[in-house]
């Protein structure tokens, strides 16, 4: 494949276009350690839950028919044929003209069809109760199919397991699940300026790694297992053997650092010399992060991410993280949480890229959100640390307006 500097791509582009075969492989999980992981096939729940009639509220079963008419001056007066137990089924068959006391969740008896309210009722004479009020067959009554019907499926495939259905699958009594492996992505920072974060004193010229936490972090947040790399000098030869080695064991590489056209940046050189197909693109119309590579070398995908911090994590995160869910065969992935703001102060870009800024939220006198834009250069990470979210500038606009409302996508 020819090697292309910069062919650049929009966002949306690389989302629909770059689109690798390779996804992990299924495996199966304990129903208690499925929590995020990724369904590889649907679930179907094999029987009715609850799986039995029952009551929805505390009270008296009985049939509805012989509550008709009642009110507080004209009661029905039922006899109460004892008490339902909760986690037995009902030893009583009510008759007409009887009621079974019973608890919210108790199994509905032989012959009842409604439960009237605890409220709704006042004790008479003896074992007897009077209904105050009528009450409609199936009124306080959960079916046994209410909840799920047999055959409905509960999970669907390519899913991340959610708590609640992790819930209705216990319920249903599947103890262990089918699912994605975690993508292994192997993260790799480079440059001879860059040193490890436990270096206890730096030289001048040397910065301390943070890229690569950070990157790890959001690999963990997208489903994958990070696995750090060390750090790879600016030598053709140190990075290709540290690439390919990689390779066979990767679902993803992420190079931070190396993606620019320059005399010492050799990812793109090293990763068109690791096999077919090659490059896809390199060059992004987005800023922070405009020197953005991509490519496949056999099946294992690449990204190659821009030096500066901010930049590295704006894309990763709208380019990596996607990548992670697609290869974990996450086809479902859970909507990013988004406020609406307005803009405290104006925005300035340029048509055809996307602009992506970083922000920090408060309330004003009307408890309305406000989007303070934080304007810094692409190597200050603590922008990253200090915002609560970003908002987007689209391809098509020339800025925002200090007054426009914004929606802000929430940093976790």
């Amino acid at each position: 494949m020819t090697r292309e500097f910069f062919s650049v791509k929009t966002v949306s582009e690389v989302n629909a276009g770059f689109i690798p075969a390779r996804r992990t492989q299924l495996e199966e999980c304990a129903l208690g350690d499925a929590l995020g992981r990724v369904s590889a096939q649907p679930i179907v729940c094999v029987h009715n839950l609850p799986g039995f009639a029952r009551s929805a509220v505390d009270g008296f079963a009985l049939r509805a028919s012989d509550t008709f008419g009642a009110s507080s001056s004209v009661p029905a007066g039922l006899t109460v044929r004892g008490q339902v137990e909760m986690g037995s089924p009902p030893s009583i068959a009510l008759a007409p003209g009887e009621a079974v006391a019973i608890p919210t969740g108790g199994a509905l008896p032989d012959g009842a069809d409604a439960i009237a309210m605890v409220e709704h009722t006042a004790p008479a004479v003896g074992d007897t109760v009077d209904v105050l009020q009528p009450v409609a067959p199936g009124e306080g009554v959960v079916r046994a199919d209410e909840d799920v019907r047999a055959g409905t499926e509960v999970v669907p495939s390519g899913q991340s397991l959610r708590p609640a259905q992790l819930g209705v699958l216990a319920a249903a009594g599947v103890t262990s699940v089918a699912v994605r492996a975690r993508p292994r992505v192997s993260i790799f920072s480079t440059g001879d300026e860059v040193v490890v974060p436990e270096t206890p004193r730096l030289e001048i010229g040397q910065v301390r790694d943070a890229t690569a936490s950070a990157l790890a972090g959001m690999t963990c947040r997208g489903g994958g297992t990070p696995e750090i790399g060390e750090i790879i000098r600016d030598e053709f030869a140190l990075m290709r053997v540290s690439l390919q080695a990689a390779l066979e064991h990767s679902d993803l590489i992420v190079v931070s650092a190396g993606s620019s056209v320059g005399a010492r940046d050799l990812t793109a050189e090293v990763v068109d010399s690791l096999g077919d197909p090659g490059i896809w693109c390199h060059g992004l119309a987005i800023k922070p992060g405009k020197p953005t590579l991509l490519a496949e070398c056999g099946d294992v995908p690449i990204l190659g991410l821009p030096g500066n911090p901010v930049s590295a994590l704006v894309v990763f995160g709208l380019i990596g993280v996607p990548l992670i869910q697609r290869i974990g065969g996450n086809t479902r992935p859970t909507p990013i949480p988004r406020l609406p703001a307005v803009l405290t102060r104006d925005v300035p870009s340029a048509p055809g890229r996307l602009d992506v800024v970083q922000v920090r939220l408060a309330q004003n006198t009307s408890e309305a959100w406000e989007a303070e834009p934080l304007f810094a250069k692409s190597s200050a990470l603590s922008v990253l640390a200090l915002a609560d979210g970003q908002i987007q500038v689209p391809e098509e606009a020339s800025g925002l307006y200090a007054g426009a409302e914004v929606m802000v996508e929430l940093h976790g």
